[in-house]
Formats: structure tokens, C-alpha cells, sequence
């Protein structure tokens, strides 16, 4: 007989990607974990793993079994999250990945206040541009700003706001190099250019009623930081593309930015919560991105 508890372990062990992880979180010694997953090998008839001293490498028979333990283990998880949606008092570990400028949106304030609010969930943020794989690697909610999400059937998004992207730079740099009449004038221009998600130039699109100019820019500066922006076109490295948030309204408003080409506007960009596409949705998850969104809202239209 197949025991399901290890199946589960042995999920565990995948995504962690070594025994001592997957035991530390499984909070079971190493030795009880190793055991049981060698019970489950022989139950099986087969090896699931090829076990170095540097590292655990999944079997071709493995990855067949993982597909139908995955199933498992999320089926045990609806579980849970019926249990604990039945919970007048959400409570447990909430993991969420957000991208590091977020923290500019007051979000200290925000995270005392669901503390307040909630002081029985726990989070765990992990603050990186890097796109998590929230399955694998076991996060509740991942904050993303993106125009599109790709259509992807095992999660779910939930839009947390838009908003308005233009051009700015520091008075000194216009002073000193002047003002751009038209988008061709950029290319005499320093431009301080995003990277995509697999490292390239991200081109600026820009639009004027039916006309359209789309290009890739050149100058000293490409990043995927919004903030790292900013403070650079405020220092005078260049021009930036930049979301007109409460932030940058500030700024516009103390004359430390100034708008270039106000007449031409970029594509809209948006910020998401997106979460694993399990049928019911725990309390904890629930809770935290309803009071995002309402912590977004008063931030963008206070």
C-alpha cells in the first residue's frame, strides 16, 4: 500500500530540492523523511530520486508519480483552505512576493495595519523583481506590475489599480540639453531605458491620437526599478519613463521633474495580485488582498 502522507513528502522534497530543506519544513528529522521516501520507493517498485552527495535529482518514473502527487497535495490544501474559510479569524502563514518599489506605497503603514487587523496571519515577504513561480515554490499572493498577464489556467489575478505613464526629467538636464519638441528628438537624447523579464531592452511606445512611435531608446541607464529611475532623472541622467503615481506627483509638484512631450502618453500600466487558481481561496489570502486594494485606492485617489 501507498501511504499518501508520503506522496505529500515527497512533493515536498521536490520543491524544496533536498532533503534537509524539505525535513526543516516538513519540521520531521532528516533521517524520518529519507526513511519514509525509501518505504515509498519500495512501495513503488521503483526509485523516485537519484541521491548524490551534492545534490537529489527526480527519476523519469519520479516525474510521472509527481504529476498525480501534486493533485494530492492540492486536493489537501482545499482541504485546509475549507477549514480555515469556515474561521471567523483568518490565521496561519500568508508568503507573498512583491516587486521592492511597492514599499513606496506606504506599505509599512499598510503591513502595521493588517498586523493590527489580522494579528494571527504571519507574513512572509519576499521583496525581488524576479517573477516567482508561486506553485513550486509555495507562495500565497505575488504582487505584479505588468500591461498583460499571460494566460496561465492554474492561477487567478485580481487588478489592483492603473496607472498613467509619461516623460520626465529634471529642469537641469532640459536647461543643459534642451527640451524634445517630438518623439524623433529623443534619440539626441540620454534615455534611461526598463529591462524585460529575460533581460532585454524594453522599447517606449508612445502615442498621439492615431499616430504612434515606438522605439528603443539609448542611454546610460537600463533597469526594471521604477524608483531607481527617478532618482536618476532627478540626478540629470537623462529622460525617464515613469508611472505618475502619488510619488512622482509630489515630485512634479516641488518642480524636482518636469513632463516631457505632455501631449504624447505611454500604455497604461497595472498592478496585480496574482494567486494560485484554487477553488476556494484562503481566508488569509482573502483578507490580505482586499486590504491592498483598499490601501491602493485611498493612495491613488486621496
Amino acid at each position: 500500500m501507498v501511504d499518501a502522507n508520503d506522496l505529500i513528502l515527497f512533493v515536498r522534497v521536490v520543491d524544496a530540492g533536498s532533503f534537509s530543506q524539505a525535513a526543516e519544513r516538513a519540521h520531521l528529522p532528516k533521517s524520518t523523511l529519507s526513511r519514509r521516501l525509501t518505504l515509498l520507493e519500495e512501495a513503488l517498485g521503483e526509485k523516485l530520486f537519484v541521491r548524490s552527495t551534492r545534490r537529489v535529482a527526480i527519476t523519469a518514473f519520479g516525474e510521472r508519480i509527481l504529476e498525480h502527487a501534486r493533485r494530492l497535495v492540492d486536493e489537501t490544501e482545499e482541504v485546509a483552505a475549507l477549514a480555515q474559510h469556515r474561521q471567523e479569524t483568518p490565521h496561519g502563514e500568508l508568503r507573498v512576493s512583491m516587486p521592492p518599489d511597492l514599499i513606496e506605497f506606504d506599505f509599512v503603514a499598510f503591513c502595521q495595519a493588517f498586523q493590527a487587523r489580522y494579528p494571527a496571519v504571519r507574513l512572509r515577504i519576499d521583496l525581488s523583481p524576479r517573477r516567482v513561480d508561486l506553485l513550486s515554490e509555495r507562495f500565497d499572493v505575488a504582487v505584479r506590475a505588468a500591461q498583460h498577464l499571460p494566460d496561465d489556467a492554474t492561477l487567478v489575478a485580481r487588478k489592483l489599480f492603473d496607472v498613467g505613464q509619461g516623460l520626465f526629467a529634471c529642469p537641469d538636464y532640459l536647461a543643459e540639453h534642451g527640451t524634445p519638441a517630438t518623439p524623433d528628438d529623443l534619440v539626441e537624447h540620454a534615455c534611461l531605458a526598463y529591462a524585460g523579464h529575460d533581460g532585454t531592452t524594453l522599447p517606449w511606445v508612445l502615442a498621439r491620437g492615431d499616430a504612434r512611435w515606438e522605439q528603443v531608446v539609448q542611454g546610460p541607464l537600463v533597469c526594471n526599478s521604477p524608483r531607481l529611475q527617478r532618482e536618476m532623472a532627478y540626478r540629470g541622467a537623462g529622460i525617464a519613463a515613469l508611472p505618475i503615481d502619488a510619488a512622482l506627483r509630489d515630485w512634479i509638484g516641488n518642480g524636482r521633474l518636469r513632463r516631457v512631450l505632455p501631449d504624447w502618453s505611454l500604455p497604461t500600466a497595472s498592478l496585480w495580485c496574482v494567486m494560485p487558481g484554487r477553488r476556494l481561496m484562503p481566508a488569509r489570502t482573502r483578507v490580505f488582498v482586499d486590504m491592498l486594494q483598499a490601501h491602493m485606492d485611498a493612495l491613488m485617489n486621496g
